[in-house]
């Protein structure tokens, strides 16, 4: 069990260190963090079981020394991304695609004039985006390319998905989220029951001509970011902060998340073309 789990962690590793080696992160730090994970985890443990957390239990179920342990309680753990950005960029967006009060009788987004009253950009980054200035918040789509401007009055929608491009630091928020979200859903799939398993589901072959890939990418573009849409306008009726009449107890967040890969497959561990549905 042990080499299976090892061989696991080594292969989630990977891609990651790749990540935070290229960014300068160096082991000892990675080292401090994840010591620091490891203690929150089994404290939040302890205290779910109703036990005393103290630092003698933690240190037992870590590994680490007592000391250790004392003195990444005393610390909080690093800020390493700047999420709210992205999230508010998400919900301004969200907002423009589902608001009606920003949408023309058709149901699409309106081009809105930069100030004034509601239906306008001013009052949408207002409504969905908390204490961020409008001007702030055009600035970061305008650079994303999420909108445009035909003059300097007015802003268009020209795109619905919304992808930092502003700095690297920002595109890694979606490392934080995302990849966390996965992980999360894996580990419910892992101790529930069987009829309350999270949809996890992939498709892929391993024998592919890299000629065939622009166009699967492409069909990839379109059909997943239909489907987003269609689950998108669903949720967002069903959202408190985009619909306040909606009804219902308890605060949840839920949703899909799709991406595409592709990879080179070595030759000594090529097969047969084969199609993979995997559920954990």
């Amino acid at each position: 069990m042990n080499t299976t789990l090892h061989q696991i962690v080594l292969h989630i590793l990977r891609p990651l260190i790749r990540i935070l080696h290229r960014k300068g992160l160096a082991f000892g730090e990675f080292s401090l963090l994840a010591r620091k994970v490891y203690v929150e985890t089994a404290e939040a443990a302890l205290m779910q079981a109703n036990e005393k957390a103290t630092s003698s239990r933690i240190a037992i179920s870590t590994g680490l020394t007592r000391k250790e342990v004392a003195q990444l309680r005393r610390h909080e753990a690093e800020q390493l991304v700047n999420l709210a950005r992205y999230n508010r960029s998400v919900r301004v967006l969200g907002g423009w695609l589902n608001d009606p009060d920003f949408n023309t009788p058709t149901g699409q987004p309106r081009v809105l004039p930069l100030q004034g009253s509601c239906p306008s950009f001013e009052a949408l980054v207002g409504r969905y985006s908390g204490d961020m200035p409008s001007r702030a918040m055009l600035r970061e789509l305008l650079q994303t390319g999420v909108v445009s401007q035909a003059d300097d009055e007015t802003v268009s929608l020209v795109t619905n998905a919304y992808i930092p491009q502003g700095s690297e630091t920002e595109q890694l928020s979606i490392l934080a989220t995302d990849v966390a979200l996965l992980i999360n859903t894996i580990h419910h799939n892992l101790l529930c029951a069987t009829n309350d398993r999270h949809f996890q589901r992939k498709v892929s072959y391993d024998n592919l001509p890299l000629e065939v890939l622009p166009e699967f990418k492409q069909q990839v573009n379109e059909d997943a970011m239909a489907l987003l849409v269609k689950f998108n306008t669903w949720l967002a009726q069903h959202d408190r902060d985009h619909n306040p009449v909606a009804g219902g107890t308890g605060r949840m967040r839920a949703g899909v998340g799709i991406y595409y890969f592709e990879e080179a497959v070595q030759a000594q561990t090529a097969t047969s073309q084969q199609d993979h549905q995997d559920e954990v």
